[in-house]
């Protein structure tokens, strides 16, 4: 029987069972060479304490540090106790808290000035941060005789590893499993090449393994990084430049415009001009819609940018050639209103074959997953007899019952909802393979755009057309300043009076149901003590307490996720038609509402969303020619990150910006998310925002040794590292092209 090369022995067998288990389930590690990628975040100096000032909330931590003070509170009449220990490390104060029968071991063992290293998740309780039931293990001197923790001292001299740690794993027993693989790391298998590596100076990986965990020096510290990051920017390169030298050798038909065809027609008829952006990006994509290869291309845009008329043109063109194009829309309020503005904008255009339809003019479909049976059955006959030119669709579009009669172009709107899969499913449906525009309205930086959608060309909209008015942004504190949610509320009426509209934003629903089940999932009552954090604001409470408070009087409807399709569309075209003053919705509105008249948008909550989405919901509003208002109400204390982030969204409309702020404040592992999905989160050194050099040099790199050797014969380092970058399914697809 074959010996499995050291780096895939699974981990129980060395770890045992239980140790194993939790690296699996909770950290994701399964094989020796899995906890060999599994890097130090940082490292402790002797005597050096940690910067508690920096904690980040809900993480778990290993922090260094020194008991200030103990002290033992009695509640419940004298039936509860609670330990409260104070440490500090010179840059902040930290709460500890033990509870119950749980504080016997730490009232002995951590008493004032004496050090250890605690870990646990940071919560916060009465606005500071503490740690409850955090575990520790004693430093040095303070550390017991033949206590397990002692064995810390002989950790790597002076330079103690601080892991990326979970509930029931702490750093330092991460340390001691690694010291048990760490003697493999002479077997692993180099994928740079040798005239790379040597070229560029960097330590052989079994050395770059060992340095990373176990170093004597910062220097060592650093000669590991510089090489592991080369690696993860290079395998990840090596992977998007196969496909996209795959990509390349499929054939395509050419689709190019007919002229005086529909694409004339509907050009003529448009009541603007294009803007500048707008041109120049559409002859990008006509070009690459007229060669004998697949367009594969990234739109990203401001919000607002006009990106839908790109692609509408592009489609127009595919059709105007013979060929159909399919838009597939993230959620069925977004297909909606794509389907209702673009036949709206085509007018006679978009009833070819009808009464009163245009000659040039084609059939434009709805194709969503809750469509009645006899709508959806006309819909997929339209499609195969080639009837139909245009189809918008959610994720319906995918299933095998959907068939066209000739697929030329494939637009997918939000592409970061969609795996590679899902876009892959449906360019699966062409005879040969169709053109491809995806499109992002979340700006994305270079290096992102490199390491995401590496396999995609890029342009970018970054010009407003004209009309569009500015949008004024301000955070709301609600708990510091109650008065200013009152001036929300009164902002938002003064914008009604004058006749336009406004949306209110809640991260959920909230329904009976919800509260039930919240309900039953109460955690102790000693733990609540802890979790100082109420539910978030819900759409259905929220919109019954404006509607019989602040807001009486004014036509208050709701709109989220779990109603009925037939019922969320005629919300959206009431609130579109001007009968509907105040539509308080969750987040389907993010992306696609295109209502000019709402002009004043208010986020409740709004520290529970993201940068990204922050923005992507203020672009709803002054879309016409009033000015937009947007007010982020939250009950952050004015020294959270949140509030910082908060005030980061109110500062700037720069998408780009915003989208870097976004992506330092995320994991890396975050930032690969769905849009890779199908890779595994491969970045544990390698930083998208700051790495961009090493990123664009591997890129480069990558297309030299793909271009000279396309199945990597070669290379089998370089093989065996991709094999485990790319699980199956996504690894035969890339042989596939």
């Amino acid at each position: 029987m074959d010996r499995v090369p050291a780096l895939e022995e699974p981990l129980k067998k060395l770890l045992g069972g239980p140790t194993a288990k939790v690296m699996a389930e909770h950290l994701d590690l399964h094989t020796v060479g899995d906890l060999l990628h599994h890097y130090p975040r940082r490292y402790e100096e002797r005597g050096q304490l940690t910067k508690l000032a920096e904690l980040p909330l809900d993480e778990d931590v290993t922090v260094v540090a020194q008991v200030a003070d103990a002290r033992v509170h009695t509640f419940n009449g004298g039936r509860g106790q609670r330990l409260e220990i104070t440490i500090t490390d010179g840059s902040g104060r930290l709460q500890l808290v033990f509870f119950g029968r749980g504080i016997h071991k730490p009232h002995k063992e951590l008493l004032p000035g004496s050090r250890a290293m605690f870990a646990g998740k940071v919560s916060m309780f009465n606005r500071r941060m503490q740690l409850a039931h955090p575990t520790y293990a004693k430093l040095g001197a303070d550390a017991a005789e033949g206590e397990d923790t002692a064995d810390i001292d002989s950790w790597a001299g002076a330079l103690i590893p601080i892991y990326p740690a979970c509930k029931g794993l702490e750093s330092w027993k991460i340390a001691k499993a690694v010291d048990a693989v760490l003697p493999s790391a002479q077997e692993a298998v180099d994928p740079l090449p040798d005239s790379l590596r040597e070229g560029r100076g960097f330590v052989p990986l079994p050395e770059a393994l060992l340095k990373v965990h176990r170093p004597h020096t910062k220097a060592d510290i650093e000669d590991a990084r510089q090489r592991l990051k080369w690696d993860e920017a290079f395998v990840l390169q090596v992977a998007l430049a196969r496909r996209r030298h795959a990509d390349g050798q499929l054939p395509a038909v050419a689709r190019r415009p007919a002229p005086g065809g529909l694409l004339d027609a509907f050009d003529a008829k448009l009541p603007f001009t294009l803007t500048e952006g707008q041109e120049k990006v559409s002859e990008e994509i006509f070009d690459d819609l007229a060669t004998e290869h697949p367009m594969h291309r990234l739109l990203q845009g401001e919000v607002g940018s006009g990106k839908t008329m790109v692609a509408l043109r592009a489609m127009l063109a595919v059709v105007d050639s013979g060929g159909q194009a399919a838009m597939l829309a993230p959620t069925e309020v977004l297909a909606q209103q794509h389907h209702r503005s673009i036949t709206e904008m085509m007018g006679e255009l978009a009833e070819g074959g009808l009464l009163g339809g245009s000659e040039q003019g084609t059939k434009v479909v709805l194709l969503t997953g809750s469509m009645g049976m006899p709508a959806r059955r006309q819909a997929l006959l339209d499609l195969v007899t080639g009837e139909a030119g245009l189809v918008i669709g959610t994720h319906a579009l995918i299933e095998d019952k959907v068939q066209f009669h000739d697929l030329g172009l494939v637009v997918v709107d939000e592409q970061h909802r969609f795996g590679v899969e899902q876009r892959d499913a449906l360019r699966g449906k062409g005879k040969q393979p169709p053109h491809l525009l995806v499109m992002t309205a979340t700006p994305i930086p270079r290096t992102v755009a490199m390491t995401v959608f590496g396999d995609l060309e890029t342009s970018v909209l970054d010009q407003l057309p004209a009309g569009r008015s500015p949008i004024a942004s301000h955070v709301v504190p609600a708990q510091d300043k109650p008065h200013f949610l009152a001036r929300a509320w009164e902002r938002v009426r003064e914008e009604v009076d004058k006749g336009h509209q406004a949306y209110v934003v809640c991260p959920r629903i909230g329904d009976d149901e919800e509260e039930a089940k919240t309900a039953k999932g109460k955690k102790k009552a000693e733990e609540a003590e802890t979790a100082d954090k109420r539910p978030p604001l819900a759409v259905i409470e929220t919109a019954g307490h404006l509607a019989k408070g602040p807001l009486q009087g004014l036509r208050v409807e709701i709109l989220h996720g779990r109603m009925q399709p037939d019922d969320k569309d005629a919300v959206m075209r009431r609130f579109g038609a001007g009968e509907v003053d105040v539509l308080v919705a969750t987040t389907v509105i993010e992306v696609g509402v295109n209502v000019p008249n709402a002009t004043a948008m208010v986020i409740m909550d709004a520290d529970r969303f993201g940068v990204s989405q922050l923005h992507q919901l203020r672009g709803r509003v002054g879309r016409g020619s009033a000015p937009g208002l947007c007010l982020l109400v939250t009950d952050m204390p004015e020294a959270s990150p949140a509030r910082a982030r908060l005030n980061a969204v109110a500062g700037t409309l720069d998408g780009f910006e915003l989208s870097r702020i976004d992506l330092e404040q995320r994991r890396e592992g975050d930032v690969l998310g769905q849009a890779q999905s199908g890779v595994r989160s491969s970045l544990r050194m390698l930083t998208v925002i700051d790495d961009e050099e090493v990123i664009a040099a591997a890129r480069e790199e990558a297309v030299t040794v793909v271009a000279a050797d396309p199945d990597l014969e070669r290379l089998p380092g370089l093989r065996t590292a991709l094999d485990a970058l790319l699980d199956k399914d996504r690894e035969q697809y890339l042989d596939k092209g």
